[in-house]
């Protein structure tokens, strides 16, 4: 019942949008012809009518080039190796000079892979940069099977053997815990793609340090409610009908009731600016919001899982983590140098939660382990923005290179 009424309010949604921009274009003559307000404000309510509701659709990487030294190098996006739940996708670079191999992991929380756009584009003058381009799991078929913990892991395997030895990782949030699983599996298994360094950027290894309200919230409830309450049947009109998902309009609207009053100053600004022909400033706010309101759903045993072992039972802070039903030591981790990042002022991962990883991987000698704390941002600045860029990226790409 769940999903079925946000199709009906998705439906209404659309209806919005239609009306809108039959608004907008009746309106359009009047604003070209210099009339001002209260015409510009029936423009500006229109173009809000437009951006009614959520789209499931992954928006554009719109990485076209890049500066590589003196000169500008087209981008190509170029897929490697695909399963129905994810692609390893390779941003590919036109130059004749060899650069450290980096895989940007990216979370599966409700948004696309393209959240990470600013990240990659910062990495991309130095390295040759891949990503896991997760799909929705509203589009995966039945017949593909289950998507859990595990099966998140052996991607992570999979695309580093499919890059080839002398691999980095740079696992943003979530996923932080998955790339230790990955790197403590190739390690126990002797695999020679191995990654040479991982980077955890923002990550709950350890959520019992400094509890934030998202920590909160999973300890609240046994695992049992958030099945009953948060999982819900694809419909069929979808390609994935019958798949149990976590829905990602619940995540964004989660994530968008913790700064509620954030969000409604937002779309005030965007509605004033659009009125006063700032488009400049209207442009920052719509490109924010198309990405933040573009939803991924999860495959339901992997949120489940995710919730219990990470959130709940805390299994990889108390090095317990099992994989395929045997358990997995950290202490294996002898070869892959790591690095930790985190942000001073976020309220999703807390300071020490990420850092929890040096604790754990005790068969790294000290001159293979490096930790930042950058100052003054908060989660989404510890990997894009301009400290992200200017400070931050020089430290990580320092890092990589001492261990290429």
């Amino acid at each position: 019942m769940l999903y079925d009424a946000f199709e009906v309010q998705a439906d209404l949604a659309e209806q919005t949008r239609a009306w809108g921009r039959i608004l907008h274009d009746a309106i359009s003559p009047w604003t070209h012809a210099g009339f001002r307000e209260p015409v510009t404000w029936w423009s500006a309510g229109a173009r809000m009518m437009m951006r009614a509701g959520l789209t499931f659709t992954r928006p554009p990487y719109g990485i076209d080039s890049v500066a590589v030294g003196n000169r500008e190098v087209p981008v190509t996006e170029e897929p490697v190796f695909a399963t129905p739940f994810g692609t390893l996708l390779r941003f590919r670079k036109d130059i004749a000079t060899e650069q450290p191999k980096v895989l940007v992991v990216a979370p599966m929380s409700g948004h696309f892979a393209t959240l990470l756009r600013g990240t990659v584009r910062t990495l991309l003058p130095d390295h040759d940069v891949y990503i896991t381009d997760w799909h929705n799991a509203r589009d995966v078929p039945v017949s593909a099977g289950r998507f859990g913990f595990d099966d998140y892991v052996d991607h992570l395997v999979q695309f580093l053997e499919t890059m080839g030895e002398g691999s980095h990782v740079v696992a943003v949030c979530q996923p932080a815990v998955q790339a230790l699983a990955a790197a403590a599996v190739m390690a126990q298994s002797r695999n020679p793609a191995a990654p040479r360094s991982m980077t955890l950027m923002a990550g709950p290894v350890d959520c019992r340090i400094s509890p934030t309200s998202v920590n909160e919230l999973a300890i609240s409830k046994p695992i049992e409610w958030f099945e009953e309450n948060l999982i819900a049947t694809v419909p069929r009109r979808h390609k994935g009908a019958g798949r149990r998902v976590y829905p990602g309009f619940v995540q964004v609207s989660a994530f968008i009731s913790m700064n509620a009053k954030r969000h409604v100053q937002g779309h005030a600004d965007l509605f004033w600016h659009l009125a006063n022909g700032e488009t400049d400033k209207a442009r920052a706010i719509e490109s924010f919001y198309d990405e933040y309101f573009a939803v991924l759903d999860l495959a339901a045993e992997f949120y489940l899982e995710t919730v219990k072992m990470v959130f709940q039972d805390y299994t990889l802070a108390k090095n317990e983590l099992t994989y395929r039903g045997s358990p997995l030591d950290m202490r294996a981790i002898r070869r892959t140098a790591l690095m930790t990042v985190e942000g001073e002022r976020d309220d999703i991962c807390a300071v020490g939660q990420t850092m929890a990883a040096h604790d754990l991987c005790t068969g790294l000698p000290p001159h293979m382990k490096s930790h930042h704390l950058q100052a003054g941002v908060g989660h989404y600045g510890v990997f894009s923005g301009r400290k992200w860029e200017a400070q931050t990226y020089p430290l990580v790409r320092n890092f990589i290179q001492s261990h290429s």
